[in-house]
């Protein structure tokens, strides 16, 4: 796996996957078995944690409950011998680069979550790391809030250049925010690629069913995907019968036995139309819709 300077890269996958394990190779808290871990082209494979040029944000923020938000943040620089008067200019700096001017003085426990959140981000970057490693850092906010950092994350990302090497296992938070990620099932990456590569051309089953939802079909003995907001109802294609309909709020997903067996699930935007359990439609898709992927089989290298 590769990761380009000054990106934004996403290891995605389910718990269990070896994702946090790959971070944490990176980290220096673990030694791999076999390989090398490079930074800008130097070997740091067996370099201690301290002495590599990256940081960790943890979920639980590991924030020193008895410091101030200041403390906190100038905590690197203290330890690497930095004088008082510049800590002081660099963690005024940070601070108002993760809109947190002003809160200086208060302790963690006087914070939200999303802000005790942004003081560790603010303590990881402040001595300007060429990578940040993010395991999963937005996992104890709640939805709106989780949403709101995901923006200010990339946003943030882009106004340092610094690459970003986060984890999650949310398919829709690496979607929105990565320049590119890597899927990951049972220790292995099974596929690389941006967002849209990955989404629109899924390289195995694995691939397509984890990364949002998608209809695995066979015809013709090749195996394929096509994902729900491209397969139409109308008056042609396959026969089937509408089995299921679920509304969704702004998408209704309706879920269609058809008449060769294959359960699909189809997406359309709510436009205030009714479709009742029972009917009789017709479901078709482009070709150029239909991916093949690999099959279960298939060994992925």
């Amino acid at each position: 796996m590769t990761v380009g300077a000054g990106e934004f890269f996403t290891l995605l996958g389910p718990s269990g996957s070896g994702k946090t394990t790959t971070l944490r190779m990176i980290a220096g808290f673990e030694r791999p078995d076999a390989g090398r871990v490079t930074l800008g082209g130097a070997d740091i494979t067996h370099v201690p944690p301290y002495a590599r040029d990256v940081n960790t944000v943890f979920q639980d923020y590991a924030l020193f409950p008895h410091m101030t938000v200041a403390e906190n943040v100038a905590y690197g620089l203290k330890v690497k011998g930095v004088a008082r008067a510049e800590r002081r200019t660099q963690v005024d700096d940070v601070l108002e680069m993760v809109r947190l001017q002003g809160y200086g003085q208060r302790k963690p426990v006087q914070l939200s979550g999303g802000q005790r959140q942004r003081v560790a981000l603010a303590r990881s970057i402040v001595n300007r790391p060429k990578v940040l490693l993010l395991d999963e850092p937005l996992g104890a906010l709640d939805l709106k809030l989780r949403q709101e950092m995901q923006v200010f994350l990339k946003s943030l990302q882009r106004e340092l250049g610094m690459t970003f090497l986060y984890v999650t296992h949310d398919q829709e938070e690496a979607l929105t925010m990565s320049d590119h990620l890597a899927v990951f099932n049972e220790g292995r990456i099974e596929q690389v690629g941006t967002p849209a590569e990955v989404y629109e051309r899924p390289a195995t089953e694995f691939v397509a069913g984890f990364v949002g939802t998608s209809n695995i079909l066979e015809r013709d003995g090749k195996r394929f995907s096509v994902r729900p907001e491209r397969i139409e109802l109308d008056g042609s294609g396959e026969p089937g019968v509408v089995a299921d309909v679920v509304f969704v709020g702004a998408f209704i997903r309706i879920h269609v036995d058809t008449d060769a067996g294959d359960r699909l699930t189809v997406v359309r935007q709510n436009d205030g139309s009714t479709l009742d359990r029972g009917t009789r439609v017709h479901v078709r898709w482009r070709d150029e819709d239909a991916y093949e992927i690999n099959s279960p089989q298939q060994e992925v290298r």
